[in-house]
This record gives C-alpha cells, sequence and structure tokens, in this order.
C-alpha cells in the first residue's frame, strides 16, 4: 500500500499513533492532542494517522485548519468501499506504519482510537494483533443494536483494548456487565504483557471540547447573523444514517414532520445537508415532499456546516432533531433538548434526564417530541465529567507505559 507520509520528529518520548478518519474523530483528537501540547509535551509525541475515511473536503480536510490539529504524519487514502474492504485497506495501512516504524527503531508504544468507525475497528485490529496497546476513547457504548454497524465496532474494539476510557456512569455499568474491571485483575482475557484490559471513568473529551470552542466559535462563526435567525427560534435538523437516508418511508416521515413542525409552528429549520442525504433526496422523497422545501421558507437547507458553525448552531437552537450521536451530546452540552430521530440510543444519560426524547422516524412521534421539549423546562445534569477528560486519559496512558 502507498502512503503519503511527511517527515517525523524522532525525539525518544513516549510514542502514541492517534487514529482518525470520520469527521467526529477529528474533532475528538483535537482535545487530546491540545492535551498533549499543553501539559504533555515533554513526555508524549503524538502521529496522527489520517484513514481518509471521510474524504469530502468540507466533512474533513478543513477541520484539521479549524481546530488547530497538527497534520498528519500519515493518510491511508482509503476513500469509500464496503465495510469490509474499507477495514480490509485500514488494517493494512495501520499494520504496515507500525510495523515499519519498529523496523525503524522507533516502535509506537500505543495506539489511541475514538468511538466505533471502521477506522476505530480496523486500527484496533492491526495494533493488537502485534502486541501494541490499544487505548479506546469512548469505550462502553452500546445501543444494543446489532444491526448498526458502528455497534459491531465498538464491541469489538473493546475487546481488543488495553485500556478503555469510558465518558459516562452507563458506560462503565455497561463493561462491568461484560466482565471488564477497572484494576484489570479479574479478566481471564490477558495480552503479550500479562496484563488484562483496565477501564477508566474519564470523562468525556467532547465536553472538553465544547468547553474550549465555545466562545472561540461565537467569534469565528456569523452563520446565526447569516441566515437571519433568531436564538432559540429555530429547530436544527441533521439526518445522515442509512437506516434513514436510505429508507424511503423513514426520510418521507422525517421531512413530513419537519415540514408540518415548519408551517405549524412558524419556526425555521435549518438543516445542513450531509453529502449521502443530498444524494438520496431526489431518490426517496415523494414530489410532493420535494415541492413543499421549495415553496417552505421556513425550510433552510444549507451545505455542511463547519465546527464552529454546528457549535453556534446547536447553542442557539430551541431544539435540536437529529439521527447522529454525536450531536445529542453536543446538544446536551449546550442545553438544548434534542429528538433522537433514531430507535435507541447510546447516550440513554441523556433520554433519563429528560432532555432527549427518542422519536424514531415516526412522523407523530416526532411531532409530539419536538412539542414536548419546546414547551417545557429542561433540566441539564453534569453528566459528562468535568472538562479534564484529556489530561485524565493521558495520565492513565503514561501510568500504564
Amino acid at each position: 500500500m502507498n502512503i503519503a507520509q511527511r517527515p517525523l520528529n524522532t525525539k525518544k518520548m513516549i510514542k502514541l499513533l492517534t487514529i482518525i478518519g470520520a469527521r467526529p474523530q477529528i474533532i475528538k483528537a483535537a482535545a487530546i492532542s491540545r492535551a498533549i501540547q499543553s501539559h504533555f509535551s515533554d513526555k508524549i509525541e503524538e502521529h496522527i494517522l489520517h484513514t481518509g475515511q471521510h474524504y469530502d473536503q468540507n466533512m474533513s480536510a478543513v477541520f484539521f485548519d479549524e481546530l488547530g490539529i497538527p497534520e498528519p504524519h500519515y493518510n491511508l487514502q482509503v476513500g469509500s468501499g464496503t465495510h469490509a474492504t474499507q477495514t480490509a485497506r485500514i488494517t493494512e495501512g495501520v499494520e504496515q506504519v507500525l510495523l515499519t516504524a519498529r523496523e525503524q527503531g522507533t516502535p509506537f508504544d500505543g495506539v489511541i482510537v475514538y468511538g466505533d468507525t471502521n477506522s476505530t475497528l480496523a486500527a484496533s485490529i492491526a495494533a493488537v494483533k502485534i502486541h501494541v496497546p490499544v487505548f479506546h476513547i469512548e469505550a462502553g457504548l452500546r445501543s444494543f443494536n446489532m444491526s448498526m454497524p458502528e455497534e459491531v465496532n465498538r464491541i469489538v474494539c473493546d475487546q481488543l483494548s488495553t485500556i478503555l476510557f469510558t465518558p459516562t456512569e452507563t458506560g462503565l455499568q455497561n463493561l462491568h456487565a461484560e466482565g471488564f474491571a477497572e484494576d484489570g485483575i479479574k479478566q481471564r482475557v490477558r495480552f503479550a504483557n500479562g496484563h488484562g484490559p483496565r477501564v477508566v471513568l474519564s470523562g468525556d473529551v467532547m465536553y472538553d471540547n465544547s468547553l474550549y470552542f465555545s466562545q472561540i466559535a461565537d467569534q469565528k462563526s456569523d452563520i446565526i447573523e447569516r441566515l437571519g435567525l433568531t436564538p432559540r427560534g429555530f429547530v436544527l435538523a441533521t439526518i445522515h444514517r442509512p437506516a434513514n437516508t436510505d429508507n424511503a418511508e423513514n426520510l418521507q416521515s422525517i421531512f413530513a414532520a419537519l415540514l408540518d413542525i415548519a408551517e405549524q409552528e412558524q419556526i425555521d429549520i435549518v438543516l445542513p445537508l450531509h453529502p449521502r442525504t443530498r444524494k438520496m433526496l431526489p431518490e426517496q422523497l415523494t414530489e410532493d415532499l420535494l415541492e413543499r422545501i421549495e415553496r417552505t421558507p421556513q425550510m433552510k437547507i444549507i451545505e455542511p456546516a463547519s465546527f464552529f458553525e454546528i457549535i453556534r448552531l446547536e447553542k442557539n437552537a430551541r431544539v435540536v432533531m437529529t439521527d447522529s450521536g454525536g450531536v445529542q451530546k453536543e446538544a446536551f452540552f449546550f442545553e438544548t433538548p434534542c429528538v433522537i430521530l433514531r430507535p435507541e440510543t447510546e447516550w440513554v444519560e441523556i433520554v433519563e434526564a429528560g432532555a432527549g426524547i427518542i422519536a424514531d422516524a415516526d412522523y407523530q412521534r416526532i411531532l409530539d417530541a419536538y412539542r414536548a421539549l419546546a414547551g417545557k423546562q429542561v433540566n441539564f445534569p453534569p453528566l459528562f465529567g468535568d472538562g479534564h477528560a484529556s489530561e485524565k486519559i493521558l495520565e492513565a496512558i503514561l501510568g500504564a507505559l
């Protein structure tokens, strides 16, 4: 495999390979990279590998400039493909990078993976097969829906990880139920060094990011003003999961509900259109729905939003409606209630707190959930740590190595 590479700094420190490939991972990696630069630059040398899983310029590459993430040392440039094809290419590429570093006498001491994508799974497989420790950030999340590729990825990755960093108490309970423990002693599974996997309740790196980037977003983005929006006077909607975009009935129900909310409540609906959704609209929606979208001024369909634009939209929306796990959580950080356009969520804490309602792609449930959340006072208890998850994660990694 031909891998694009830039020159490496060979200074002797703990050497970590951070794996990113999809937009949410790039954002999460910003928190860890920032903590390394601010607090651990004399102890940790980070190298970033971009798998190229997301290849749209607006969805990935531009984020490096926006978030201040160092340019990747490696780019596998795998692009799109089936789950098996993408996973195989990434596994091969990550293994090659790890083995080459070992052969050159500058081996990686560990691999950091985020979340539940094909990049996460593939990198974990490649690393554990050649006895490189895997550190999984966002471990322990469970939707209990094995039809979701993400659920398969996160479960397998947790089983392969050396340290599992879980963001919430619910994630910790999930891992306990599966036999994991904080001290790594009780597990029967052992790695090459004789140790079992450990669980650390770290808090959420995205909460770190929300605190850090909130004020910066207000300075860098004028999207509220540019779209003529009123703070807390519009709905932010995002739709991208194949279960919705590839299912005509689901997509029609969602858009019918959005249109009726826009017209009946006289409220703007802002929909940054994911490339997958844009492609599917003419194929999945009826002519009547397409015409209604065109003639409804409150339906504001825009290009994919930048990270700072999304933050401002999430902070200022009256309600967020989404099938994205990350957007659900970010809405909670900014104390914006959320209608969840999925049959379940891995962020069950948000629902239990009353800050989110699962509506799936059901027309009536979407309307009912919106009206329930828009018309009541919602509480947002501290569920995701203290804003210092990144430092806790890096301290635990240093302690393990």
